[in-house]
């Protein structure tokens, strides 16, 4: 097993994050991560509680002299991102994360690292299980499913948490403190279709769409990166005013909240538009990499021969692309109020057309859309829900959740700013996030609750380039001990 982080200071925190690392846990499998929390904080003699959706409550006595302090709840979530490099054999089920350490930051090796949120985990872990620390009531959350639907915020038990201040351990810039982030909803498409036979002076091809950097699909957005689903889907549409083809296939992302770094598509032409198929890939590849040679620098469009399949009909296929090429996708809106801040934006994070078992084609795609503003929310995903209903499509728009509206006059924010004067000798910067924390849900829950959230240098996040600045985990966790120490009275 590799245990590269446990020489790594704060031992105890990075100790804690290597548990992490060698604990499968992606979205929809936290179960075997939950029960060694338990376990873990039974044998340290603090109180657990798990809800009915799976998330985990763990409940520390304060200290001697400080029972008259609010109980602070910390916050995070057990779930990580499941991304890898296609060249990379790993299980994320099954397999540990493993780690490096270059120039003063720890990376894995090909995959997501999981620092998002496994390093909030350790860091309350690494307050749960401390006997030198001075701090009143610890409520600690650990909340399920995050990255894929934010369930677990979503169904928390209302009446479980007692704590009236919350500390979000989800945030990725030191020296940041954010009062504020978006809400968003999932878009869900599906789509049955009749597939016809390829004819037989056909050939079908392959085309690949890879080498882009991807991202996180709110904190990336805004930087001009490009999404391989927009970029293939654009290829389709352009290819098919230019030469007859029949769409047999395609595949594009993973996951609804990371920009697509991949995608490809089958298609099926016949002899006389093969030499038209050739330079157009090649046009189109020159093309991009122009247009995007600032973001891109790896962006490769790619034709390989394949095995000639059944397509979709023409009427059909032409109505497909014409709505993908119409969902929305990037940032809607920059925000008014707030400089440099995305408002509203979609990510069209992931798109099939596959066969069935029953012979046809099954289409199903998932966008998510993202605002400070719930009214927009709504209406871009009512967009998208226009676009993909003018095909007679199943949408189905779910998961929606609040944004966290932000109290610059917050008390909390105040004592925040106070705190983190004195531990790193300047001013936080007070800032929105244009991702989805997982405050806004708990705040709803519990009316009056103040929070902010702040944690360590991370980058990279939902993608195989995620990692961690080394220093900044030990500022991190200097400020949320002084944080602790200084807790308001009750």
């Amino acid at each position: 097993m590799n245990e590269v982080l446990t020489t790594l200071q704060p031992a105890a925190i990075w100790r804690h994050f290597q548990t992490l690392c060698n604990t499968p846990r992606p979205s929809y499998h936290e179960a075997a991560l939950r029960e060694h929390l338990i376990q873990w904080a039974t044998k340290l003699g603090h109180e657990t509680y798990v809800d009915p959706v799976g998330n985990l409550l763990i409940r520390k006595a304060a200290n001697k002299g400080m029972e008259d302090r609010e109980t602070v709840v910390l916050q995070g979530h057990l779930d990580m991102v499941a991304q890898k490099n296609a060249d990379i054999d790993h299980d994320f089920t099954k397999d540990p994360i493993v780690t490096q350490v270059i120039d003063g930051w720890v990376h894995a090796t090909g995959t997501t690292l999981g620092a998002d949120n496994g390093i909030g985990v350790a860091a309350a872990m690494a307050v749960l299980e401390a006997t030198d620390l001075v701090h009143g009531p610890i409520e600690a959350l650990f909340t399920i499913e995050e990255e894929t639907s934010l369930r677990g915020a979503l169904q928390l038990e209302e009446g479980i948490l007692q704590g009236k201040i919350l500390l979000n351990l989800d945030s990725e810039d030191r020296g940041d403190v954010y009062i504020g982030c978006a809400g968003g909803m999932d878009i869900n498409i599906e789509k049955q279709y009749v597939a016809i036979a390829a004819d037989s002076d056909q050939k079908a091809f392959k085309i690949t769409v890879s080498g882009l950097r991807g991202g996180h699909s709110g904190l990336d957005i805004h930087k001009g990166r490009a999404s391989a689903n927009v970029l293939i889907v654009r290829l389709l549409n352009l290819l098919k005013e230019r030469c007859d083809f029949g769409l047999s296939a395609f595949s594009g992302g993973t996951l609804r909240n990371a920009i697509s770094r991949d995608a490809t598509a089958t298609i099926n032409v016949s002899s006389k538009d093969q030499a038209k198929l050739f330079a157009f890939i090649e046009a189109f590849e020159k093309a991009t990499q122009a247009e995007f040679s600032a973001t891109e620098a790896n962006l490769s469009v790619t034709l390989a021969t394949a095995a000639l399949d059944s397509e979709l009909e023409s009427n059909a296929k032409d109505a497909l692309l014409n709505a993908m090429y119409c969902a929305p996708h990037g940032v809607h809106r920059m925000s008014a109020d707030l400089e440099g801040v995305t408002e509203t934006s979609c990510n069209f994070g992931v798109m099939n057309l596959r066969n069935t078992a029953d012979g046809k084609k099954a289409f199903d795609a998932c966008l998510l859309v993202r605002s400070l503003v719930d009214s927009a929310v709504e209406h871009l995903a009512y967009v998208a829900k226009s676009a993909f209903s003018l095909i007679q499509a199943d949408v189905k728009l779910e998961n929606g959740y609040p944004g966290w509206r932000p109290d610059p006059k917050a008390c909390l924010l105040k004592h925040f700013l106070t705190v983190h004067t004195n531990v790193m000798g300047h001013e936080a910067n007070v800032k929105v996030i244009h991702a989805g924390l997982e405050c806004g849900i708990i705040g709803a829950k519990y009316p009056g609750m103040e929070m902010v959230s702040f944690g360590p240098n991370i980058r990279g996040a939902h993608s195989p380039t995620e990692r961690m600045e080394i220093d900044s985990v030990g500022d991190f966790w200097r400020l949320l001990v002084a944080l602790l120490a200084s807790t308001p009275k009750a």
